[in-house]
């Protein structure tokens, strides 16, 4: 009789178990790869970022050129297009904690005017 008893208290752990893990396992797996957003403003010539800081992991930057001549955005390895005046364009990257990540606009001398900088993620 003991020995049915235990044998029914470990099934009973072993199904909420595989329920518990059946609920959580998604949700902290769809929070492993979360991708957080950053808007990047350029205009002649200086960019501003919303947020300013960034945590480490998986950026998008959004990049929008408010300015009246073509820019383009560079970091990590990566660029978006050269885009006109009143456009947009998507540049996802992964940023480690604490590393240093100069950023540009390669478009002719935009960077040496002041299109250019450093982001450190946290």
């Amino acid at each position: 009789m003991l020995r049915s008893l235990l044998s029914t208290r470990l099934a009973c752990a072993v199904v909420l178990v595989a329920a518990t893990s059946a609920v959580a396992g998604p949700a902290l797996a769809s929070r492993a790869h979360t991708t957080a957003t950053v808007t990047v403003t350029g205009t002649e010539f200086k960019f501003a970022f919303s947020p300013a800081s960034v945590k480490a992991g998986s950026v998008t930057f959004n990049f929008m050129n408010k300015g009246k001549v073509m820019h383009d955005f560079q970091i990590a390895g990566k660029k978006t297009p050269v885009i006109g005046p009143g456009k947009s364009a998507k540049l996802t990257v992964t940023l480690k904690k604490g590393t240093k990540y100069p950023y540009k606009c390669t478009v002719d001398a935009h960077a040496a005017a002041g299109m250019q900088g450093t982001l450190t993620p946290k």
